[in-house]
């Protein structure tokens, strides 16, 4: 098929017909542009961080774990080898509750950031 067809129904309505190669091609594409668009954001949130004065270093670990998906927290825990139940347990939070925080669900308090950042045995600052 050389490219695109377009088809007009009767209502007026335009229709595009795509080869299967060309519409993975755009598939691909998107995702990609997505994954590109993820990556954008966390540079530009560490280079905000670095303009308000939190200067911190994450572990490359964590760094590349939020780049693949995970959120601070989640990859942090991963980092130190803990699961959520594990984690509970040494701070006295609910499971449920840790999961909400990973999720971007819930805000943790100061308080309750502080709990997990001893029991991660991190800076406070890395929740904040």
């Amino acid at each position: 098929m050389p490219g695109p067809q377009i088809i007009v129904t009767p209502n007026g309505e335009e229709l595009v017909l795509l080869s299967r190669a060309e519409y993975a091609a755009l598939v691909e594409a998107a995702t990609n542009a997505q994954e590109d668009e993820a990556d954008v954001a966390i540079y530009d949130a560490r280079k905000a961080d670095l303009a308000a004065g939190r200067d911190f270093v994450l572990p490359a670990e964590v760094s590349a774990a939020m780049l693949r998906g995970d959120t601070l927290l989640k990859a942090l825990r991963k980092w130190r080898g803990k699961s959520q139940i594990e984690l509970a347990a040494a701070t006295g939070l609910g499971q449920g509750y840790l999961s909400d925080l990973e999720a971007g669900r819930r805000r943790g308090t100061q308080e309750t950031l502080e709990k997990i950042a001893s029991a991660l045995e991190i800076d406070p600052k890395w929740l904040q």
